[in-house]
């Protein structure tokens, strides 16, 4: 125990120091996210901070897990480094969905042929035990690009992408140090405390994004716990044995990974790259509604809370009644928001064009672009 308080406590302090010298430098180097039609933030905002997760997170990490007790972790450090760096320069010059896919499928490799983070069964979901050897790598590696892209793309609220981390981060390393696995709670903690101080800077209103070089780290370390979790946590031996565990591993990343696979779906059947970005994620549906950043984090975090809570609770079920009765209610939920979300302007990606919608009320991104042409015909 005394291990896991010492890395969070480690993680924490390095992140926090470090994010005041990342501002500094944005500052300095003018380095921000600039705000635009589809962006919910109407101001300049340093963008680095996935510096200073890093930071934190990989030196308490290296600090507290014994590498030659734990050989897999070499690999799991170096597909991180390759999404810290993949993420920086994306944050930097923003890359091509192409070469950004490029990155996470050579980190899934990593992971998968050398650190032995795969899928090989499904332990009764939809009925499939073992999985066939092509089918259990093809699994591994959409899912891992998926989660890895899931916490990327939930990341557009202050405070959001970091609180569900620190949520998934604490449920998967109580587990894991329940059953005896110290290297994955430590990497777990690890994580969650250098999201705990990032925090600090970027609760509403933010004094500093994480970018991609964090939500991408944020969402490869989730990968690596999640299918742990499903491997381990199935085994009659473990201390803990539980259940359903690939429904539980499904409810502990239900928000950001539902919201993922929901818009991906959407944009494929429009004939759009499921890359192309939008507003259609829940918490634009949420800020539609006329909820604050604050009250769009609070929401998504205790619906996570409490599917995580149902999933437990109803682990008995078995793994197929279980995700059914959770998706019910999770497409009944985006339901109601979607039928009462208001009449707004909707901007649409489409083959290169741009509809818009007009509404009855002006959005805040609309007045500022009217006030930049204002200010642009008076020069």
């Amino acid at each position: 125990m005394l291990d896991i308080l010492l890395t969070a406590s480690v993680s924490f302090i390095i992140t926090f120091l470090a994010v005041p010298v990342v501002l500094e430098v944005a500052e300095k180097k003018k380095l921000f996210d600039v705000p635009n039609e589809r962006k919910v933030h109407t101001r300049l905002v340093a963008s680095l901070g996935g510096v200073g997760i890093f930071g934190g997170f990989i030196l308490a990490a290296l600090l507290s897990i014994q590498g030659h007790l734990n050989y897999e972790f070499q690999y799991f450090f170096a597909a991180s480094l390759v999404i810290f760096f993949l993420g920086l320069k994306d944050d930097l010059i923003i890359l091509s969905a192409s070469k950004k896919f490029i990155g996470q499928i050579i980190a899934a490799s990593i992971l998968i042929h050398l650190g032995g983070i795969r899928l090989d069964s499904m332990h009764g979901m939809l009925g499939f035990e073992k999985l066939p050897e092509a089918f259990s790598l093809a699994l591994s590696y959409l899912t891992i690009i998926v989660v890895i892209n899931s916490f990327n793309l939930i990341d557009g609220v202050d405070g959001l992408a970091a609180s569900l981390g620190i949520l998934t981060m604490l449920v998967f390393g109580s587990y894991f140090f329940a059953i005896g696995y110290q290297a994955y709670a430590l990497l777990a903690f690890a994580m969650a405390g250098s999201l705990a101080a990032f925090m600090i800077f970027n609760h509403h209103p933010a004094r500093i994004f994480m970018g991609d070089s964090g939500s991408l780290m944020i969402g490869l370390i989730n990968a690596i716990l999640v299918i742990k979790f499903i491997n381990v946590a199935n085994d009659p031996l473990v201390a803990v044995p539980v259940p359903s565990a690939v429904a539980i591993g499904f409810a502990i990343l239900i928000v950001p990974l539902l919201d993922t696979l929901r818009v991906f779906s959407i944009r494929i059947l429009n004939g759009q790259s499921p890359f192309t970005p939008d507003r259609n994620h829940v918490h634009h549906l949420l800020l539609d509604r006329g909820l604050d950043h604050a009250a769009v984090t609070l929401t998504c975090v205790s619906v996570n809370v409490g599917f995580i809570i149902l999933a437990w609770f109803g682990r008995h079920l078995g793994p197929n009644y279980l995700m059914l009765l959770m998706l019910t209610l999770a497409f009944s939920g985006l339901g109601v928001l979607y039928y009462k979300r208001p009449r707004r302007a909707v901007l649409i990606a489409k083959r290169g064009e741009r509809v818009a919608t007009m509404q009855t009320t002006a959005t805040k991104v609309v007045t500022l672009t009217k006030e930049k042409e204002a200010q642009s015909a008076a020069d």
